[in-house]
Formats: C-alpha cells, structure tokens, sequence
C-alpha cells in the first residue's frame, strides 16, 4: 500500500493554499476536490474582496488559478469524493473515496469547509450568483441603493440587515416568526433603522426573476395572505453547516460540528491530523481568512513530518 506524505481533503480556497506550501515544501499532496471542485468561491460570480485583483475576478477564475498553482509546484488534485475516515493518532491517515479506493498518508490536512443553510428553494440554487447571496460581507456592496431582503431571525441576519442597510436603499427582513432569537442589543438596532422593514409571521415562498433576482413571494403565516416584493438581491442568513461529518466521533469539535483546533496552531485532537478554512471557522468565513489559515495547516504539518524523521 502505498503511503503518501500528505492528504487534502478539500480544494476551495484554505485546501489549495494548503496544496501550494505544502507542495512547494516537496511534500507532494494529493488533494481531494469531492462534490465541489474550487469550494464555495468557485460557485461565485464576481469577487471584489480577494487582494490582488483591483478590478475583481469571477470566483471560478480565481480558484482555476489557486488549483493551477497548486499543481504547479508538484500537488495532484484527484476528483474523488471521501465518503469514509480512519484516524489514528500520529499514525497512518486514511480516506475512502466514493470508488472503493483508499488513500493513505503520514498526516492530513482537513479543509472541508462549510455550506450556508438555505431555505430549500429550488430558486435559491437557480439565482445563486445572480442575486441570491449567503454572505452580506462578500456581496453587499453589489447592491448599492437597490432593494433586498434577508431570511432569518439569529444575530446573522441582524447583522446582515444593518450590514446591507449601508448599501441598499431598502432591506426586507423577512422572519417566520413573531419575535427574533437574536440578542436585544441587535434587535433593537434592526427595529430602529430606518431603511429596514421587517416581515414577522412570513416566508418566503418563491424568488422570482427572468436571469436575475427580480423578486420574492412572500406569504404570511397568520393571514396566508400572498404577496409580492420588487427585490435585487436575496440573503439567506439561517447560519452555516460544517462538512465535517466525516470526522465525527474522531476528531473534537464543538456543539456545532466545527473541528476544534489547539491554541495557535491548527493541529486538532489527533497528531498529524490539522484543520482548517471554514471547518474551524464560524467567525470570520472569508476567502482571505481561509488562504491564511490553509497557509498555517501546510507549514504545521510540514514540521510535523520533519519531526517524525528525526
């Protein structure tokens, strides 16, 4: 059996920063892109934020060239899906892909990121990109004095709302219930602002558009009244899921399934195994933040590996 010096479970943007240092210190990864080749950003339409690019650059672009380099220097991306793990602790780590093979290696590197909760639209995944957005930070500023409304009752979609009211003209905050579970102080923000409304009782029922989002059908849950609002972008803020099932019952992670990492370090409960991106991240989730957490995870198990032949 063949035993290599590094796994990647993950190819978005922490996974192949990880794949660029880690390949560039001669460890030759192999990484394993599953269901998402390019993580969330590749599924992005434009991207403004990511430093470097003054004038922006479509999200598939951006993670062409990270995978590009990447390979570059020696890193191997394989389209395998891991559908099982086998950890041991500062022994040989295994994955399972979907095909039946198994790959095995002296450490691994998990970065498998996180996905936004939807409401489960069929429209939400047609207008993602193209008005339907998880991430207020990321897309905001595409919605100046425009009309757009979020989902959801949590400090997400508080923060959301205040966030995007200094960028739209109109914020609809849309919640099925008659009260928020979000923190007071937020709360009383979002009441107080003048360019947010706020939908209680409601959902939604619909986004609509012809190749953009052009609108939302909402109902509300009292009344079953139906109606219709004129929007250009829809935010889910119902919060994120870890892809870290995988690891579950062997690697530490807290209440929300986000793998817990050491103080400093990005080495988790197991020797040799590191984690980063978004699966230890339920702050930041930013694509500059995963690069440098991807960065740290290479170096941390390149010292690793030094060490195991000492």
């Amino acid at each position: 059996m063949e035993i290599n010096n590094l796994l990647i479970g993950g190819s978005g943007v922490a996974g192949l920063t990880a794949a660029l240092y880690a390949a560039r210190n001669s460890l030759n990864p192999l990484v394993f892109a599953g269901s998402s080749p390019g993580g969330l950003l590749a599924q992005t339409g434009e991207v403004e934020n990511y430093p470097g690019f003054p004038e922006g650059i479509r999200g598939a672009d951006l993670m062409d060239m990270f995978q590009k380099q990447a390979e570059r220097f020696g890193a191997k991306v394989l389209f395998e899906t891991i559908v099982k793990a086998e950890l041991t602790d500062g022994g040989i780590q295994t994955l399972i892909a979907e095909s039946g093979k198994s790959y095995s290696g002296k450490a691994l590197i998990v970065a498998t990121g996180c996905l936004p909760r939807w409401l489960g639209l069929p429209s939400e995944k047609e207008f993602y990109g193209r008005g339907v957005s998880a991430c207020a930070f990321c897309d905001g500023p595409f919605f100046r004095n425009k009309t757009v409304c979020v989902v959801g009752g949590g400090d997400t979609a508080m923060e959301d709302s205040l966030l995007l009211a200094k960028f739209a003209e109109k914020v609809h905050l849309i919640h099925r219930r008659d009260s928020f579970r979000a923190s007071r102080i937020l709360q009383d923000q979002v009441k107080k602002h003048p360019s947010i409304e706020i939908h209680y009782n409601t959902v939604v029922e619909e986004i609509l558009g012809k190749d953009v989002v052009e609108r939302i059908r909402i109902r509300n849950l009292k009344t079953e009244e139906i109606s219709e609002i004129a929007v250009s972008g829809y935010f889910a803020a119902l919060g994120h899921i870890p892809n870290t099932d995988l690891f579950k019952g062997q690697l530490a992670m807290d209440d929300s399934g986000y793998i817990q990492i050491a103080c400093n370090t990005t080495e988790s409960s197991l020797k040799g195994v590191f984690a980063c991106g978004d699966c230890i991240d339920s702050k930041y989730r930013q694509a500059v933040t995963a690069a440098g957490s991807g960065c740290k995870a290479a170096i941390d198990a390149a010292r690793y590996l030094m060490e195991q032949v000492q």
